[in-house]
């Protein structure tokens, strides 16, 4: 794509992950000519298997799951950039309603699907790696954890209840301060010594792999001199979205930081959608996918030529010709 292509689509998704794709495949499917412009990485491309997601057999990767994906939209006839997408700006026109500046030139569109997701915020190290003992979703992977040692790290609300909620797979769960004071309420902190879990406030010094498996995690050694052993754990310090493009166009925002959005993902500003983490509700693959289904159908009802009124076909002479039963 050159700085002066200037294409214009129909629809512009921003974001290649499942929720964005999603979104693509609908209004491509439903006849509208759709761009989806992505730069790499995400949530999604980092796993290592693929859980939850039904028909999708658990040793796809993310970023198996995801070309498969890029493949079918390409098979459809969507317009796939790999850009970083850098402004969006309102026209003022009827259409397009929108100018997407890319770094590798600029795209038109009559609707924009934010699909920019969030960041998590990583720990300092001593870390292991991503999937092989250091999680970000519990929804996702405590599954694999039942019955095996767990720690959560962190120090606030979301920490201490993640580290409650654990108990429910495996009775032997750690709760890693870091040496930081915490920050929950009297409350939770009155709650959650009343629970099974073991808060743990040492620093951590390093940390080993398992000795039959060492893609995985073992555990970790503290400041102190102790030596507990982990099979894996979830670190809780937030996450930082990615609402840069939605702060330029003026988008509502929710508390958090993420974009306020109705049932079928429309923002505050009109022709303006958004799906996926970067949306309230639970970060999941499938529910992404819900959101950029619902996404896509809501802007085909938008953008669609027809059905017209009366008197809009009468205006244009595209309704049928009336037989005069004159031969």
């Amino acid at each position: 794509m050159t700085d002066d292509s200037g294409e214009t689509h129909e629809v512009v998704v921003v974001g290649g992950g499942p929720g964005g794709l999603t979104s693509a495949l609908y209004t491509t499917r439903l006849n509208h000519d759709t761009a989806l412009v992505d730069r790499g990485g995400g949530r999604a491309a980092m796993m290592l298997d693929t859980h939850n997601i039904i028909g999708v057999t658990e040793e796809t990767s993310g970023m198996e799951f995801l070309q498969t994906a890029r493949e079918q939209l390409e098979h459809y006839g969507t317009t796939l950039y790999r850009n970083a997408v850098t402004n969006i700006e309102r026209t003022g026109e009827p259409s397009p309603r929108f100018v997407v500046e890319t770094d590798g030139g600029r795209l038109r569109a009559d609707a924009v699907v934010l699909a920019t997701g969030f960041n998590d915020v990583r720990p300092e190290p001593p870390l292991p790696r991503t999937g092989r003992g250091l999680h970000w979703c519990l929804h996702c992977d405590a599954y694999m954890f039942r019955d095996e040692p767990v720690y959560v790290m962190g120090h606030d609300e979301s920490a201490a209840h993640v580290a409650m909620i654990m108990l429910n797979f495996t009775d032997d769960v750690d709760l890693l301060l870091r040496g930081t004071e915490p920050e929950w309420s009297d409350e939770t902190d009155e709650l959650l010594r009343a629970h099974p879990v073991e808060v743990v406030e040492t620093e951590l010094s390093g940390m080993f792999k398992d000795d039959e498996d060492p893609a995985w995690l073992g555990g970790f050694e503290f400041e102190d001199g102790t030596r507990r052993e982990y099979r894996g754990g979830f670190a809780m310090y937030g996450a930082e979205y990615n609402a840069d493009l939605a702060a330029g166009l003026g988008c509502e925002r929710t508390d958090d930081g993420g974009i306020a959005v109705d049932e079928d993902g429309q923002t505050s500003v009109e022709g303006v959608y958004a799906v996926g983490d970067i949306t309230p509700g639970n970060n999941q693959i499938p529910i992404a996918m819900g959101e950029g289904a619902k996404a896509g159908i809501a802007i085909h009802k938008q953008l669609r030529t027809f059905p017209k009124s009366l008197s809009e076909l009468s205006a244009d002479g595209t309704g049928p010709s009336v037989a005069t039963g004159d031969d």
